[in-house]
């Protein structure tokens, strides 16, 4: 029998969450569609979360797993948990209850309509503190002026994606992947539906600031050459101020006027140098994202399924 609606959940280290998201994803998709599968990628964790999978699978025939041999990331759980979804749409959601399940029948009727991708919009974000809100309100918002993809402002990964969008991402092989930046560059017809991210229900977050740094990194390095641009237009200006300041002494010491350049000429020098070095750094980055691409390595391992039966073991080009 096909299935209608597959649920793919990306677990690290979520024991304490899993059998109450599965609890709500139950009562909610049982009467939403005819058929379903909720499909658990757990991303090498270190506590007993295969295990909780593993159980419920056995329980419910609705539940599939796999483990990645080793902590691939977020992005690659998400990846491998649509190339191993079979339903007719797909809804992506993290494990620690701050996407509702409740919230389905909303992104359920809006495919229904007739729109391939529809993702959730927070209108509030619970238990998050300052720091993070007003991160990641300036995030969105600098990746929409860099950028020439439409992300859309105050959206995670939470979505739902039709059969249609889902093939399309499967042929999207990078390895540094940001989610939601890819699926607005796919297009396809897309409406985004309202609702308050509530806060974390148990646990951690996995999501420290070295990995909130790196994803938005590879947001805009993905989608943008501005910052490369930038720095180069920055070097120039410096280059011409430095040739009018150089004029300007030469000028005032033909003139008669003493002026020591001895200050101003290091500033010069440690300013021009300055653009240098990030010029450096922002090219670096581009390089060695070119290098990682290039080995050509998959983008996952997976070590043991539950109830996915023959599938493949890694994602490839």
């Amino acid at each position: 029998m096909s299935i209608e609606l597959s649920v793919v959940v990306p677990v690290y280290n979520e024991e304490e969450n899993i059998p109450e998201l599965h609890r709500r994803l139950a009562a909610v998709l049982a009467p939403l569609v005819r058929s379903y599968e909720i499909v658990f990628v757990d991303d090498g964790s270190a506590d007993r979360t295969w295990s909780v999978v593993g159980e419920l699978a056995a329980a419910d025939p609705h539940v599939k797993g796999l483990s990645f041999s080793r902590n691939f990331g977020h992005q690659a759980a998400f990846t491998a948990g649509l190339d191993h979804a079979g339903g007719e749409a797909v809804v992506i959601m993290d494990a620690d209850l701050q996407d509702p399940p409740e919230l389905l029948p909303e992104l359920v009727a809006k495919w229904r309509e007739g729109y391939d991708v529809v993702y959730a919009q927070r209108s509030r974000r619970e238990g998050e503190t300052a720091f993070k809100l007003v991160t990641a309100a300036a995030f969105y918002r600098l990746l929409q002026r860099l950028t020439q993809v439409d992300v859309p402002v105050d959206t995670g990964d939470f979505r739902l994606m039709s059969g249609k969008a889902v093939e399309a991402f499967r042929r999207l092989p990078e390895r540094h992947r940001f989610t939601r930046g890819l699926v607005a560059w796919m297009g396809f017809r897309q409406i985004g539906v309202q609702y308050v991210r509530a806060a974390r229900r148990a646990g951690e977050t996995k999501y420290t600031m070295r990995k909130m740094l790196r994803l938005a990194t590879d947001g805009l390095t993905a989608f943008s050459r501005l910052p490369l641009l930038a720095a180069l237009w920055t070097g120039v200006a410096l280059v011409g101020v430095g040739a009018l300041g150089a004029l300007g002494f030469v000028a005032a010491r033909l003139s008669g006027t003493y002026v020591s350049g001895l200050w101003g000429l290091a500033a010069g020098v440690l300013a021009l140098a300055g653009v240098q070095l990030v010029g450096l750094g922002l090219l670096g980055e581009w390089v060695g994202r070119i290098y990682e691409e290039v080995k050509g390595r998959p983008l996952y391992l997976v070590q043991a399924t539950a109830n996915l039966g023959s599938q493949p073991v890694a994602r490839r080009r």
